[in-house]
């Protein structure tokens, strides 16, 4: 029990310490009465219309509100004040690391009236000078995003933003050096701290994702150590409806036009699939966690069958296994030796032959360039068992193996959400991306051999609790 508080006081202490980076919204404004007098210690409340989570505070001695720490998605604000029209405006989208301003002005009369509004917040910005882009689930399926060799890439949201690239493994932003961009997972630090050039080895699923806020210029000061914009993704998160699907992106040559002039189709084959799942966590006459418990499952595959069937490596041929050298012979002479032999290009010289004319090194060649297989060393033999034998009649580049060279993606993600009740909430995600390939076929069994599979095993992390 002692190592439980112990380990509750150390996530309470890291989730305070990441506030400052949270990439959640929030709503701010003033309440004011018809005279535009401002008005202190009114209720303000907001609703999250997919969750029902409630948000509350009360206006200041100025007047002023702000509701932080707000999930991106629908809402509805009401604020209340006795002597006062209850307001209530509907409707409104909260954007991730975005502040909405909502100025309410409360109409004298009975608190059980109401003044509804249905409306979405203005769009133009005047919290903040910064300038930032955000991009959904839904536009992101809207994208010709698929990979050519590689799984769907969230990143490839910069095609919607002006100033921004995303290509050939550089990340660029309004021109700033590439690859300096900071990215953050559920208000958390998730940049390649190695080399951000290898983001995608922790990227996260595009169906995974509630939203995307790209902040490229004028950011705030918790975000000063990047230099090439924020990308702050919200993860996707179940509500009190269950909502599902499945997705399938096909590739085939099948489906493609011929090569004009040439009636030839190149072969492609690519499959990118998956599904998701969300809603309330409801076990019958155990728990309903409508309101309160929700979770969401993601899964995505990418499957890209490929043989590579062009890589040449040297292997000794049949008579050279055998010590026969006479193919090497060209009948090229190189000059002469001390004792005025000519010296033949490819020759194999016998080193127990060696001697001393004249002040010069001399060595024999052996008899028809062929080494007697009584010379041959008992280890070097032994290895040589192991060397693949020549696929043609070549002396060089004469072993050829296709080798299957499939591409095999996944990103599965999970997140689970508890609201405990009025402005507090616990949420934890995780994710595993992977990737493996055949990266080699040299022929030689394992352990000798270079060939290595390609494997890719990230997982990534996220416990957070607001209050």
């Amino acid at each position: 029990m002692k190592l439980f508080w112990i380990t509750l006081c150390c996530l309470l202490l890291v989730a305070g310490a990441a506030l400052a980076q949270s990439g959640q919204g929030r709503i701010t404004g003033t309440i004011s009465d018809p005279a535009g007098a401002v008005i202190p210690g009114a209720t303000v409340e907001a609703k999250n219309s997919q969750t029902g989570a409630l948000y509350q505070t009360a206006s200041t001695s100025t007047g002023n509100y702000t509701i932080s720490s707000l999930p991106p998605g629908m809402y509805q604000l009401s604020a209340s004040m006795p002597g006062f029209k209850q307001f209530l405006q509907t409707g409104i989208t909260v954007l991730a690391a975005q502040t909405l301003r909502i100025d309410i002005a409360l109409a004298v009369g009975e608190i059980t009236e109401t003044v509804t509004v249905d409306a979405d917040a203005p769009l133009l910005r005047t919290e903040t000078g910064e300038l930032s882009h955000n991009v959904n689930t839904a536009r992101l399926d809207d994208l010709p995003i698929m990979g050519f060799g590689s799984i769907r890439s969230s990143y490839d949201v910069t095609q919607l933003n002006p100033g921004t690239l995303n290509s050939a493994g550089y990340l660029r932003v309004n021109g700033a050096p590439a690859n300096t961009q900071a990215i953050r997972i559920e208000g958390q630090d998730a940049t390649m701290g190695m080399f951000q050039a290898l983001r995608s080895y922790n990227e996260v699923g595009v169906d995974s994702i509630e939203e995307v806020a790209i902040q490229t210029s004028n950011y705030a000061a918790e975000f000063g150590q990047a230099g090439g914009g924020i990308f702050n993704m919200t993860m996707r998160s179940g509500t009190n409806a269950f909502h599902g699907s499945a997705y399938e992106y096909l590739a085939n040559e099948a489906l493609n036009a011929s090569t004009p002039f040439v009636n030839t189709k190149s072969r492609v084959r690519r499959n990118d699939f998956g599904f998701t799942l969300g809603g309330p966590i409801w076990i019958p006459n155990v728990y309903d966690g409508h309101d309160k418990t929700f979770f969401f499952v993601s899964l995505e595959w990418f499957r890209q069958p490929n043989t590579i069937a062009d890589r040449a490596y040297i292997v000794p041929t049949l008579a050279y296994r055998e010590g026969d050298f006479r193919q090497a012979l060209t009948g090229r002479q190189l000059g002469e030796d001390p004792l005025g032999r000519a010296i033949m290009e490819g020759t194999i010289y016998d080193p127990e032959t060696e001697r001393i004319v004249n002040g010069l090194r001399v060595r024999d060649p052996f008899p028809d360039n062929t080494i007697p297989k009584d010379r041959f060393d008992p280890v070097a033999a032994k290895i040589q068992e192991f060397i693949p034998m020549p696929t043609n009649s070549s002396v060089t580049n004469n072993y050829l193996a296709p080798y299957p060279a499939d591409t095999n993606m996944a990103r599965p993600a999970v997140k689970i959400d508890h609201n405990f009740g009025k402005g507090s909430k616990i949420s934890f995600y995780t994710t595993r991306p992977n990737q493996n390939m055949l990266t080699d076929n040299d022929g030689i069994p394992t352990p000798a051999t270079t060939t290595r599979p390609f494997e890719i095993r990230s997982w990534t992390h996220r416990l957070s609790f607001d209050q």
